[in-house]
């Protein structure tokens, strides 16, 4: 487990740093908590997975349900396919893989990328911080890994989001290892629960293997932080950019429409690859984007996953 110290500044500008976090968090927990608590009074099933690991009744298979809940047992026995139902559990398990590199000190409208990486810890932790409930985190950044254990107490989450808060600037520190850290993660949620994977994903492959592998015990959601200026360039000239995981500096000719153009439809086709892998591992996918709000944009997912599970839960009983 890597020092937590690593990740901090020190000193009185730290001092000045934290105060300021503090304020932010404190403006995050009640926009968080008023803005979504409506929609998960009683049976919060906006977020936690629809699924519990008690095993249940079997019941014939109906088009759309996940494949791999069938019982292959009694689907032979009585030679039609069967899942077994299972009963959700009371207490749910949270864990967050952060990507806190430098590559997110980057933001070119309304706010940088690592504000929405905070903002969507805070919101994940907020609403699943309930009795019995227990959140844990592996942030990763500076080419290593912070893991924080699971534990349910409302001081705990903080700590959690203060970390991220607190965590200094990066000047480069290579390329982030994510499948690493959700690698490490599989071996540190022991029970079917809930996993957010928070990242702008651009980062060495082998991540979408891992994360496939994790989304066969759990209930995975992957949130990715996008600034439209990964989306397309402006008409600014010869355009200078670093990058923040390297340091290597290039110059591009923005006044070029052929660059411009093949710019936007590469980040378009990486979109379209990941909202595809995603989809196609079952892993709902929320995009949040430095020029829109964000808490917008969790309320409306938080919402249609409500919905979602709603009506699943609905066709079970008929």
């Amino acid at each position: 487990m890597t020092d937590s110290s690593s990740f901090l500044d020190s000193g009185p500008v730290s001092d000045v740093a934290s105060a300021e976090n503090r304020e932010i968090l404190r403006r995050l927990e009640l926009d968080v908590t008023q803005r979504l608590h409506g929609l998960l009074n009683g049976e919060y099933r906006g977020l936690v997975p629809g699924h519990g690991t008690e095993l249940g009744e079997t019941r014939r298979y109906a088009p759309g349900d996940d494949v791999r809940r069938i019982d292959w047992n009694v689907s032979a026995r009585l030679r039609e396919a069967h899942i077994r139902q299972t009963i959700a559990e009371r207490e749910l398990q949270t864990w967050l893989v952060v990507d806190r590199s430098s590559r997110l000190d980057f933001g070119t409208a309304l706010r940088e990328k690592r504000d929405l990486a905070l903002a969507a810890t805070a919101a994940i932790g907020f609403l699943t911080n309930r009795d019995g409930n227990r959140l844990g985190a592996l942030i990763v950044g500076k080419g290593e890994t912070l893991t924080v254990p699971a534990k349910g107490s409302r001081k705990h989450l903080m700590r959690i989001l203060h970390l991220l808060a607190d965590s200094e600037r990066g000047d480069g520190g290579g390329v982030t290892d994510l499948a690493d850290a959700i690698n490490r993660l599989g071996t540190l949620a022991n029970r079917r629960g809930l996993v957010a994977v928070i990242s702008d994903f651009q980062v060495q492959p082998g991540w979408q293997d891992a994360i496939k592998v994790l989304s066969h015990r759990h209930d995975v959601v992957a949130i990715s932080v996008v600034d439209p200026r990964e989306l397309e360039l402006p008409n600014v000239g010869l355009l200078t950019v670093r990058d923040p995981a390297t340091g290597a500096l290039r110059e591009i000719p923005t006044n070029k429409q052929s660059v411009r153009d093949a710019y936007a439809e590469k980040a378009q086709a990486r979109r379209d690859e990941l909202a595809t892998m995603f989809r196609q591992s079952r892993i709902d996918h929320l995009e949040l984007r430095t020029d829109t709000d964000w808490l917008n944009d969790i309320v409306a997912f938080v919402a249609g996953r409500k919905d979602r599970m709603s009506a699943l839960s609905a066709g079970a009983r008929t």
